[in-house]
C-alpha cells in the first residue's frame, strides 16, 4: 500500500526552489534581447547625449538676451542661420542673434537656451521676434545629462523591457550577456486525456494542461518543449521522463501525482538513478498532490492533473523556479 503525503508548507517548497542554481550565461544579439535576463550588470561606456542638444523646435539663443521679452514687448533677433540635423554647427550665436534649430539638433556655440517655435514670429528672412524669455539651458538636454561613463545602467538579473533595449542601443551595445533560457519539458499523463484536436469520448477530457503550462513557462522567460501525451504506462512514462532530462532543465508532468494505484509519477521519479524526492504533498488547496524531485541542478515536477490545480501549483512554485534559474529575484504573489 502506498504511503500518504508528507505535506510541506508553501514556504518550505519555495525554500527548496532557492537551492537550485542559476543557469550559465550566453551572448544574445540586441535585437533578440527583449524579455531575456541580464547575466551581468551593464555600465555606460560613454555620455548620452554626447553634445548639448535641443529638445524642441525653435531658436537657439543666448538666454540673457531674451530677458524681459513678452507677447506685448517681443525681442527682435537677427537670424544667424540654421542648424542642420546630424551636423556640427559652423555658426556662432552672438549678442542679439538666434539660430533656427530642430529637436535633437546640436546647440551652436554661443547659445545656451532654446525658445520654442510657438513663441517666435518671423519678420523676414533675416529677423525673428521672440516673445518668451528663456532661462539658461531651457529646452536643452545637456551633454551627459542622461548617462555618464561608469554609471551602472541595468543590474544583473534584470528582465529586459523594450525601453531597456532602447537604452542599450543608445549606449552602443550590439549584443548583451544574458542567462540561458531554462528549457522545460511538458508531459501530460492519463488514459482519460485526449489530444486537443480530437472530440473526447465519454469520460475523457482534452489535454488543456500541456498548453497552459507551456504558456506559463514561456511567460516566465523559459522555453517550453512539449513532449506529448502519455497513457498510464510505467515504461512509457520512464522513457518520456528520460527524454525530458536529456534535453531540458525542468521536466513537468501533469496527472498521476496523487497516491492512487494509477498514479505512477512518484514511482517513476524514484526509479531514475540520481533522483531525490524533495516534496510529495504541499499544504495548498487545490494542488495538494504536488511532487518535486531533483537530479543535480535539474528538477522534476509532478503536478496534479486537475486543470486549476496544475495551473495554481505551476504559478506558485514552477514560476519561481524558472526565475531562480534565470538569476532573477523572485516575488511571492497570489495565484493567478
Amino acid at each position: 500500500m502506498k504511503s500518504f503525503f508528507h505535506v510541506k508548507t508553501v514556504d518550505q517548497v519555495l525554500a527548496l526552489v532557492q537551492e537550485f542554481h542559476p543557469l550559465n550565461a550566453e551572448d544574445a544579439p540586441l535585437a533578440e534581447a527583449c524579455g531575456r535576463t541580464l547575466a551581468e550588470s551593464l555600465v555606460a561606456r560613454e555620455m548620452v547625449p554626447e553634445f548639448d542638444r535641443s529638445s524642441m523646435d525653435g531658436y537657439a539663443v543666448r538666454a540673457r538676451d531674451t530677458f524681459g521679452t513678452s507677447e506685448g514687448l517681443p525681442g527682435l533677433f537677427e537670424v544667424a542661420g540654421e542648424v542642420a540635423m546630424g551636423t556640427v554647427p559652423d555658426l556662432v550665436v552672438g549678442p542679439g542673434q538666434a539660430a533656427r534649430i530642430w529637436t535633437g539638433g546640436m546647440l551652436p556655440k554661443g547659445a545656451d537656451a532654446v525658445v520654442m517655435l510657438e513663441y517666435a514670429r518671423g519678420v523676414d528672412d533675416h529677423l525673428v521676434e521672440l516673445c518668451r524669455p528663456a532661462a539658461p539651458f531651457d529646452h536643452v538636454v545637456r551633454r551627459g545629462e542622461d548617462v555618464r561613463p561608469g554609471q551602472e545602467m541595468l543590474p544583473a538579473g534584470r528582465r529586459l523591457r523594450p525601453q531597456d533595449v532602447g537604452l542599450l542601443a543608445a549606449l552602443g551595445y550590439s549584443q548583451v550577456r544574458v542567462t540561458r533560457r531554462p528549457a522545460a519539458a511538458i508531459l501530460s499523463t492519463g488514459d482519460e486525456v485526449a489530444p486537443v484536436d480530437q472530440v473526447p469520448g465519454p469520460g475523457r477530457v482534452r489535454d488543456v494542461n500541456a498548453y497552459t503550462l507551456s504558456a506559463l513557462v514561456e511567460a516566465a522567460g523559459g522555453r517550453a518543449v512539449r513532449l506529448g501525451l502519455i497513457r498510464d504506462d510505467r515504461e512509457a512514462l520512464l522513457t518520456h521522463i528520460q527524454a525530458g532530462l536529456d534535453q531540458a532543465d525542468v521536466v513537468v508532468l501533469s496527472g498521476g501525482s496523487s497516491v492512487g494505484v494509477r498514479d505512477l509519477t512518484i514511482d517513476a521519479f524514484e526509479s531514475i538513478p540520481g533522483v531525490e524526492i524533495l516534496v510529495h504533498g504541499v499544504a495548498v488547496s487545490p494542488g495538494k498532490p504536488l511532487i518535486v524531485a531533483r537530479k543535480g541542478n535539474q528538477s522534476l515536477w509532478g503536478l496534479p492533473g486537475h486543470i486549476v490545480s496544475a495551473l495554481i501549483t505551476g504559478d506558485l512554485f514552477l514560476r519561481p523556479l524558472l526565475a531562480r534559474l534565470l538569476g532573477r529575484e523572485t516575488e511571492r504573489r497570489r495565484p493567478i
